[in-house]
């Protein structure tokens, strides 16, 4: 086994376990923070560094084949895009307009909500039925919200749906969480998911009242401009531009490289195992995904590993179809969502050629339609084979806008635990690991797994896990409590 050398001259050195957009943000914040006193390594256990971000080709058009936008009403993301030099790239969607494909209609997605928590009933006409809507009128006549339950986790659709009526959940909130989590809203944590709405529903008398707040402080704050942005060659392109940034910085990546051991030295220094080589370094950053970082964290802290190890993760799959835009038409848009309880197999559409003008401006032949498949505890489709997919995708896309023309290209892009959920108690959880890992100083977590799984949260939970290694406390305190916006990408997401 070959142990690295000691930097020379002082130098600190860190290693980033992980190369997804959150280990390469921690690496290129801690060598831009330190001014170059550092040397930084960054271990990736697969071949490509990127993580959930990945551009790629269907039919010769570049289209992204996970994550495709980026919430612009927080900084990180766009700020990090800047940085490594995609600030020419940054675009916004062409279109905004997505539906909501219920009760075997495509119905507009209604304005005014908080994550499909309305700000007036009457704003869901034609998601609700007659009677579902007059169900989240009566919210009114309920006794006002007690912040007590709130003072204890609770779940979305189970406080939802005792305020507003099932309705609202299956119908509108169910299919906004799952274009996120690819999750079940009757588990998912209101506090972890939906932070703004918890803390407005504390001081305010309704969900609607608490909802019609969150909106109208948007309203006052908001900075001109999109809410959301994508990059031109697809938001997969970002994770190449910081690894570039990286190096050329003198950080070293190194691909297929798992590390499989981690320990702490009796000077106080870590040390990380990966393969034939040995690490030993002033601090870590564990950027890897939760099963991962457990494995690697049992030694140093069972306690903090149990709690990572519990975190719990969705798979999906993502079909990319090209068809000739001869043969195919679409409904104006960006895409639709899809309510499970209509028990169709795609969850979320979007339609990539309308939604981002780059598309189509490359490829003005063809129409680039992502659907995707499978969620939380639904995985039966995700066994079958990718003609099986594409056939469910196809077929559900034929039912929804009435496209059936042959594809002239596909392609399946399958993400096994893909998605961490945050069930209730998540909050807590997070909270305990992080008041272990603060017994054991240079040690740092970040990623999807605990603050957000979003571009920009993960990018901010980089950033804050550099600040932490590099000593500036206040900083990081700052970073990680900002309310977490999880969201990032419309209709398909």
């Amino acid at each position: 086994m070959r142990a690295e050398h000691t930097p020379p001259g002082g130098a600190r050195s860190f290693v980033v376990i992980g190369g997804g957009i959150a280990g390469l943000t921690a690496a290129l914040h801690l060598l831009t923070a330190a001014d170059g006193a550092v040397e930084v390594t960054v271990l990736e256990a697969s071949d490509r560094f990127g993580g959930k971000l990945l551009p790629g080709e269907v039919a010769g058009a570049r289209v992204d084949l996970g994550a495709e936008s980026l919430l612009a009403r927080r900084p990180e993301a766009l700020d990090l895009a800047r940085e490594v030099g995609l600030g020419d790239r940054l675009v916004p969607p062409a279109t905004t307009s997505a539906s909501v494909w219920t009760r075997g209609v495509l119905r507009p997605m209604p304005k005014g909500h908080v994550m499909g928590v309305p700000a007036a009933p009457e704003l869901l006409a034609g998601i609700l039925s007659p009677e579902g809507l007059e169900r989240a009128r009566a919210e009114d006549t309920l006794p006002p919200v007690d912040p007590a339950e709130l003072d204890e986790d609770v779940a979305v659709g189970a406080y939802v749906a005792a305020r507003l009526g099932r309705e609202v959940v299956d119908r509108l909130v169910e299919p906004l969480l799952g274009g996120v989590y690819a999750g079940d809203a009757y588990r998912l944590s209101l506090r972890s998911t939906m932070p703004q709405l918890h803390e407005a529903a504390r001081t305010r008398p309704t969900l609607t009242a608490a909802a019609r707040a969150i909106q109208q402080r948007a309203a006052e704050n908001a900075a001109p401009g999109p809410v959301f942005m994508g990059v031109e060659g697809g938001v997969g392109t970002l994770p190449a531009a910081v690894a570039d940034a990286v190096r050329a910085r003198g950080g070293t990546l190194l691909p297929a490289t798992a590390a499989t051991a981690l320990r702490r030295t009796p000077d106080g220094r870590w040390e990380v195992t990966a393969g034939a080589r040995t690490l030993t370094a002033d601090g870590v950053v564990l950027a890897a995904p939760a099963p991962a970082a457990a494995r690697l964290l049992a030694a140093a802290s069972p306690a903090a590993a149990a709690d990572v190890a519990a975190v719990e993760y969705a798979s999906m799959a993502l079909v990319t179809l090209a068809y000739r835009r001869a043969d195919a038409t679409l409904p104006a848009g960006s895409g639709f969502l899809v309510p499970p309880i209509d028990g169709h197999t795609v969850k979320a559409s979007t339609f990539a050629s309308q939604k981002w003008g780059w598309i189509a401006a490359e490829t003005p032949g063809l129409l680039l339609v992502r659907a995707s498949v499978g969620r939380h505890g639904d995985t039966a489709d995700l066994a079958k084979d990718d003609d099986h997919l594409v056939a469910v995708a196809r077929r559900d896309l034929g039912a929804a806008v009435g496209l059936t023309a042959r594809p002239v290209d596909t392609r399946v892009t399958r993400w096994h635990d893909g998605i961490p959920q945050y069930p209730v108690g998540h909050h807590a959880r997070v909270a305990r690991v992080r008041a272990r890992l603060g017994a054991l100083p240079g040690l740092a977590v970040c990623g999807a797994a605990y603050d957000g799984v979003g571009i920009p949260a993960c990018v901010a939970g980089g950033r804050a896990a550099a600040e932490l290694l590099l000593g500036a406390p206040d900083r990081t305190e700052h970073l990680m409590r900002n309310p977490v916006q999880s969201r990032h990408g419309g209709a398909g997401e």
